[in-house]
């Protein structure tokens, strides 16, 4: 996935200044910066959730932003997870997590379900595969809702603050999960708070403020010896 020159704005407010980014397959990226300052934004517009005012999104060479393409096809070759878990509470957890699988790519129910089955089992929630989601935890909501993005195999997966509404005890287990996709070899752009995590886990990072990215590399760079004075403020926070 490309995008180049990505604008958008709320109104008067611009919120993405020409923003480019690139996602190379099977590459973490990690993408941090304050509140406010666009990750959640873009995020949206790279899933086509929201329209963008100018610029150019690519998916496998293929201009994806052009508004003749259709969105929702577009939409079932990407897994996106956001900071509210947005599971369907009134279906069961197998039947959130089949969902896409069987509506969307046509799966027959039995081999959708022995997907769900085997990546709810990986990831201990074998046992809730009945359970409706008011009967789990924030994280156990969590874990379900990324299985449910990535049960059809997304070409890329957009995470977005997928810990913050989580208790601290239950970080580490969602966390746990996204490293496993990415030792599996997932592609992943997340948004994150969570500066470890990135430097461990990330193959680049990308430093994003008041809508422009200021700075980007290999996590050891940007962490160990940031060049620009902005990354270095903002990093400082978490070390101080």
């Amino acid at each position: 996935m490309r995008a180049t020159g990505i604008r958008k704005a709320f109104g008067d407010k611009p919120v993405l200044r020409g923003v480019d980014v690139a996602l190379a397959r099977h590459e973490v990226v990690a993408l941090i910066g304050a509140s406010g300052s666009g990750k959640s934004t873009l995020l949206r517009c790279l899933g086509l959730l929201e329209p963008i005012d100018d610029g150019q999104i690519l998916l496998a060479g293929a201009d994806i932003s052009d508004p003749r393409v259709d969105a929702n096809a577009v939409r079932a070759r990407l897994g996106a997870v956001f900071q509210s878990y947005n599971l369907f509470p009134h279906l069961s957890v197998l039947d959130n997590v089949t969902l896409a699988s069987r509506v969307v790519h046509r799966l027959p129910r039995r081999q959708a379900e022995e997907r769900a089955r085997e990546l709810l089992a990986r990831i201990g929630l074998a046992d809730k595969a009945k359970e409706h989601p008011d009967r789990l935890s924030g994280g156990q909501q969590q874990r379900a809702a990324i299985v449910r993005a990535i049960a059809t195999d997304p070409e890329v997966l957009l995470l977005d603050e997928i810990t913050s509404a989580l208790d601290p005890e239950l970080v580490g287990e969602v966390l746990e999960l996204v490293r496993d996709l990415a030792l599996g070899g997932s592609t992943i752009l997340m948004a994150t708070h969570e500066m470890a995590f990135a430097r461990d886990v990330a193959d680049r990072v990308v430093f994003l403020d008041q809508g422009t990215i200021v700075e980007q590399g290999a996590p050891a760079d940007v962490f160990g010896a940031p060049r620009e004075e902005r990354t270095r403020a903002f990093l400082a926070r978490f070390t101080s």
